[in-house]
């Protein structure tokens, strides 16, 4: 079966935050998509819908077996029943997490850039953002190990937040990598809390490694977040899980979502994550292909026609990395500046820690022709930063 993805979806007038902008701008920036979902999953939720009652409702067997036969299937990794707690998102489980499993004044070790809601979710509840830069040799980046040991073995150090696939580089961390990451939080009893979110958006051709498969060690010591939400785009309907094989974890996991109100599912998260796992596959795989293509647009362009901006080799997420260092401008006085100039919206890198402040980052999950459109307004906008326009 074919689909449409070169067709644009007019999104104003939805509430839509992406799109609740001027009109001559071009949203490129949050991380959600400007697809249609699946029509399979349009076609549960429009049988929901038709049902007419929309009561409270419960975690069925077909939910538990969704993400078990979903997770075998595509990444190889036997999730147990026992282990899943349904959420309402994956920002939720993390902050909800961060509540139960550390104390106020406690630190959490971020490896930086890293998705910027993890500092809401650690600051937000009165603990520290402890951050492990990452190191950017100019064409890829490395963890620094011996930094990591050292945040980690911080006796006030109590969780790391780790994104696998990473946001917004879009790294697909090694097997080595992150049994090397699990080692050092086990043996220095910190907690693993990892947002695995991406890991249905690696380009085609490259998998990830679920952090739960790689060791024991790995697979005692940490809370896994997954979720159809990104790459079925149906954030807006608010549903994942959390994931941990180590029975006092998962009880933990379960009594902070359900203390904090958060695990129980709406009308329509149930239908929508059964469809997604059990028929969307198809669509899911197309997309791929789709935003793939798209990034090697992108990378054609900068090679051709944007000599200072160089494309991080991303191998997974919607999200290209754009290294604009080369202009000596703070990314977030840039894209205030690009945005300004040419209506082209992207996210500054300063959000997410690290190297950010020399990096923009832009969202591909939209038709071509969108990718065409912003691509000229970065390079008229960028070509008036030359010329000492803007």
């Amino acid at each position: 079966m074919s689909y449409d993805f070169d067709t644009p979806v007019d999104r104003r007038g939805t509430f839509c935050e992406k799109w609740d902008i001027k009109e001559n701008e071009l949203p490129m920036w949050v991380a959600d998509m400007d697809f249609k979902t699946a029509p399979e999953i349009t076609a549960a939720l429009l049988k929901r819908v038709q049902h007419g009652v929309f009561g409270y409702t419960g975690v069925p067997d077909e939910w538990y077996d969704a993400y078990i036969t979903h997770w075998q299937r595509r990444h190889g990794s036997a999730l147990k029943r026992e282990g899943l707690v349904y959420s309402a998102g994956v920002v939720p489980t993390i902050s909800s997490a961060v509540r139960k499993l550390t104390t106020p004044g406690e630190n959490v070790v971020l490896m930086t850039p890293v998705y910027n809601i993890f500092y809401n979710s650690v600051q937000n509840n009165g603990r520290n953002v402890v951050e492990s830069p990452l190191v950017y040799d100019g064409e890829r980046y490395h963890i620094d190990f011996n930094d990591l040991e050292k945040k980690l073995s911080d006796k006030q150090t109590s969780m790391l937040l780790l994104c696998n696939p990473q946001n917004p580089a879009g790294i697909i961390w090694s097997r080595e990598e992150l049994a090397r990451i699990g080692e050092l939080a086990y043996d220095n009893g910190v907690v693993v809390v990892c947002d695995e979110v991406h890991c249905d958006l690696t380009y085609p051709g490259k998998e990830y490694v679920p952090f739960v498969g790689v060791s024991e060690k790995c697979r005692m010591n940490s809370i896994t977040c997954i979720a159809p939400t990104k790459a079925f785009n149906i954030a807006g309907i608010q549903t994942s899980a959390a994931y941990s094989e180590n029975p006092v974890l998962r009880h933990k996991i379960w009594r902070a979502v359900n203390t904090d109100e958060v695990g129980e599912p709406n009308a329509f998260a149930i239908n929508a994550t059964i469809a997604a796992f059990n028929e969307g596959l198809p669509w899911l795989d197309a997309l791929r292909e789709y935003f793939y293509k798209n990034s090697l647009r992108v990378g054609e362009f900068v090679e051709s026609e944007l000599p200072k901006v160089k494309l991080y080799p991303s191998e997974a997420t919607y999200l290209l990395w754009l290294d604009v260092s080369r202009y000596g401008v703070p990314s977030k006085k840039l894209a205030a500046r690009i945005r300004s100039f040419s209506g082209l919206f992207l996210s500054h890198g300063e959000l997410y820690g690290g190297t950010g402040k020399d990096f923009l980052r832009m969202n591909i999950a939209c038709p071509r022709s969108y990718v065409e459109d912003g691509l000229m307004r970065l390079k008229r906008s960028l070509d008036a930063v030359d010329n000492g326009l803007i």
